[in-house]
């Protein structure tokens, strides 16, 4: 009897303890411990004031409301959000760092890139964040008012026009390398390292059309500092209901959205996992948090992992096959 009750406290330490010899502590509302003592951390794979940053900094003050713990955001911009990843792999994984994973590394980079410093398999899905639709925008100093206008008035410059893509690889390149095929329009991909730089780029006519997120594009459309002139989805944006879809406008099955989740390492405890997928889908239902992320034109989504893992997977899928028959080449 003596011998089992000695097992059953060392038991019960080790349960309390994390790799490192850390206290863990039960996270309010969880039923599984998360590790506590040292800040969290959200990386953003891009500039300050896009829509990874803006997001980021959103759930990084909803998750620390939630644990009591502060949660930080770094910006690692760069390589098509490659630096943002390899910055979470180095960190200890223990649920601490995570990044803000998009299309472009997450999905598409696979088949874009030639060489990548990770591998689909170094990384465990959270949770999925949000999803938004993109929007085309040009300088609103151009004659264009429409995509058929766009495509006419590319057509009258012999030198073709400038196409600012805000990283390479996001969604925003890949849609815009869709329109660019489907209609015709010869371009110059200027490419950035995050929304902002590209965007005051596109606002002071140093390049003539993009296509962006709606989370940083609205602020800018409703000021009149750049000109909406379709959405990329299949059904048009309660935020510009006025604005056609690109469907509309001609080129069938064009449906492309945004979409943002949460990654950790893939050596991450799969009960950490698990706990921080529970604190974050309370996160995304925070009512301040949903209002803001509609304001800025985004769904919340949540749900499982494994829900996001399977999301992901289709998405790899998906844009292999485009990339593929498109011959999209990063840059």
């Amino acid at each position: 009897m003596q011998r089992r009750h000695v097992l059953s406290c060392a038991t019960a330490l080790c349960a309390l303890l994390g790799p490192q010899g850390n206290l863990w502590a039960q996270s309010a509302g969880a039923s599984i411990a998360l590790p506590t003592g040292k800040p969290y951390k959200i990386i953003a794979p891009s500039s300050p004031g896009g829509i990874l940053d803006l997001t980021s900094r959103l759930l990084a003050k909803a998750l620390g409301e939630r644990l009591n713990q502060p949660v930080i955001v770094e910006n690692h911009p760069g390589a098509g959000g490659a630096l943002g990843i390899q910055a979470m792999l180095k960190a200890e994984p223990d649920g601490r760092t995570l990044v803000m994973g998009s299309l472009g590394p997450n999905a598409a980079n696979y088949e874009l890139q030639a060489k990548l410093p990770y591998a689909y398999q170094d990384m465990t899905a959270v949770i999925h964040v949000l999803s938004m639709p993109d929007v085309v925008l040009v300088n609103p100093k151009l004659p264009v008012k429409s995509v058929a206008e766009l495509k006419a008035y590319a057509k009258s410059q012999p030198q073709g026009l400038s196409m600012a893509v805000s990283t390479s690889g996001s969604s925003g390149h890949l849609a815009g390398a869709l329109l660019n095929q489907r209609t015709g329009i010869a371009a110059v991909d200027v490419i950035y390292k995050g929304a902002s730089p590209a965007l005051t780029d596109l606002m002071s006519g140093q390049v003539d059309y993009m296509v962006d997120n709606m989370i940083t594009a609205l602020p800018l459309i409703r000021g009149g500092k750049v000109r909406a002139i379709a959405v990329t989805t299949k059904e048009r944006s309660q935020d510009l209901p006025e604005i056609p879809t690109l469907i509309e406008a001609g080129y069938p099955d064009f449906d492309v959205s945004v979409w943002l989740g949460l990654f950790v390492s893939s050596k991450t405890p799969a009960a950490v996992v698990k706990a921080l997928n529970a604190e974050l889908n309370k996160a995304l239902s925070d009512p301040e948090v949903r209002k803001t992320m509609a304001q800025q034109g985004g769904s919340p989504i949540g749900g499982s992992p494994e829900d996001f893992e399977r999301f992901v997977k289709s998405e790899k899928l998906r844009w292999t096959e485009v990339i593929k028959t498109g011959k999209i080449k990063a840059q």
